[in-house]
């Protein structure tokens, strides 16, 4: 963050906070303050960290967000000490730092521990806290649970914050085991929630979220809207900590569709857009996706789990409606020069005996529209070569397989920087 110099130390602190902040922590041993104050001067950190971690500066967030959990210790103040402490473990877990996060995701669970043995009624904002303790542990069952809990008490208290948190909670966990379908439902009424509520960065991690479900879906159209929805909201907050993970998203769409030099181009823009020491989590998925495509040898590049091919002449072939000749194509591919009769590709594909009057005609026009989709028009046949103990991959051609790059690096206590506080 720039300094203003100013000609007094007066105009300094007011043009300068943080200064202020820093002058109050020097002055007085927090030991020695009264308990008041002690709060005033932790929230002053927090709000510094909220500040830097806004603008992507996760070291100087990290600093302050320290300092008022310090300050709050023991002030009886459970849900600003729980607040305080998920900013720390996003950051944590964003430095792949897992003694750090392990270290405070146990504090987390104390402080539910003692909400609530401690408090005479459980509200809204203890369920959604003991959801979120629950998810860091990857209990998603139970996380579920009470957010739903979470849900019902914040509607009888108009507590419209919590409710819609609670619901990015449930769409968030249930994207990351795979209920695509649920998360989007979550999402759906998260949308009309935030119709009448400000809250610009949840608007802008849920658009962010939906552009991660759609990739996934392969709907690139819908996931590159969203993107743009996610990178229009924070930058009317003036956020910046998640510019470089839109940019990931869209590179990998591009990537999807085959687009390489593309969605290098949005890569490479994530990397000068971080610090690599404080993302670390970023920049290791950025790095394994511009590896996993930045090979100009790549004859042809197989994505199973978007049933997409891009062959390097013809370009990217769809296969998502068609299942038995992407099974036959994988199964081939995966054991480059092994031949597979007919019998063992009865067994492996249909899941049945060989019966010569039910599957040669089978084998033989599934093999050939295979063959019209990734062989180049060339007289001599590229990928799938036949021989007399039946078909094979050509084991000299050179093969890239996705290796999904965004699963392969995991966030600490299952939850990531995006997931709102």
């Amino acid at each position: 963050m720039d300094m203003i110099d100013q000609s007094t130390e007066t105009d300094q602190v007011i043009a300068n906070p943080e200064l202020s902040i820093t002058q109050k922590s020097t002055e007085i041993d927090p030991k020695e303050m009264k308990q008041e104050d002690r709060r005033e001067l932790g929230e002053s950190h927090y709000k510094m960290g909220k500040i830097y971690y806004d603008k992507s500066d996760l070291e100087n967030a990290k600093q302050h967000f320290d300092k008022a959990l310090s300050l709050c210790f023991e002030t009886g103040d459970f849900f600003f000490e729980f607040k305080t402490l998920g900013f720390l473990i996003r950051i944590a877990s964003e430095m792949l730092d897992q003694e750090l996060s392990e270290s405070y995701i146990r504090r987390s669970e104390l402080i539910v521990d003692r909400a609530m043995s401690e408090l005479g009624s459980l509200n809204s904002e203890v369920f959604y806290n003991a959801g979120v303790a629950k998810t860091y542990r990857g209990n998603f069952a139970e996380a579920f649970q009470n957010f739903e809990m979470a849900i019902q008490s914040s509607r009888s208290e108009n507590e419209p914050d919590i409710l819609a948190k609670s619901y990015y909670a449930l769409a968030s966990g249930n994207f990351q085991m795979k209920n695509l379908e649920k998360s989007l439902e979550y999402l759906g009424q998260l949308s009309e929630i935030l119709k009448i509520l400000g809250k610009t960065y949840l608007k802008g991690t849920l658009n962010l979220l939906y552009g991660n479900i759609y990739s996934e879906l392969g709907d690139y159209d819908k996931a590159l809207n969203f993107y743009s929805g996610a990178n229009n909201h924070f930058m009317n907050k003036a956020c910046w900590n998640l510019y470089g993970y839109i940019l990931l998203g869209r590179g990998t769409i591009f990537k999807k569709m085959g687009k390489y030099n593309k969605s290098l181009w949005y890569f490479q823009m994530a990397l000068d857009a971080i610090n690599p020491g404080a993302f670390r989590r970023l920049d290791k998925l950025v790095n394994s996706e511009i590896s996993d495509v930045n090979d100009s040898n790549v004859d042809i590049y197989l994505d199973r789990n978007n049933r997409m091919v891009h062959e390097k002449n013809i370009g990217t072939v769809d296969f998502k409606h068609r299942f038995v000749l992407l099974e036959i194509l994988f199964l081939l591919a995966r054991n480059p020069g092994v031949y597979y009769d007919k019998d063992k590709l009865s067994r492996m594909i249909w899941k049945d005996e060989y019966n010569p009057l039910i599957h040669d005609k089978l084998i033989y026009t599934s093999i050939s529209r295979l063959r019209k989709l990734i062989e180049p028009k060339t007289e001599k046949k590229k990928y799938i070569i036949r021989g007399k103990d039946g078909y094979a991959f050509n084991p000299y051609v050179n093969t890239r397989f996705n290796r999904e790059a965004n699963t392969s690096v995991g966030s600490l206590g299952n939850i990531d920087i995006s997931s709102p506080v």
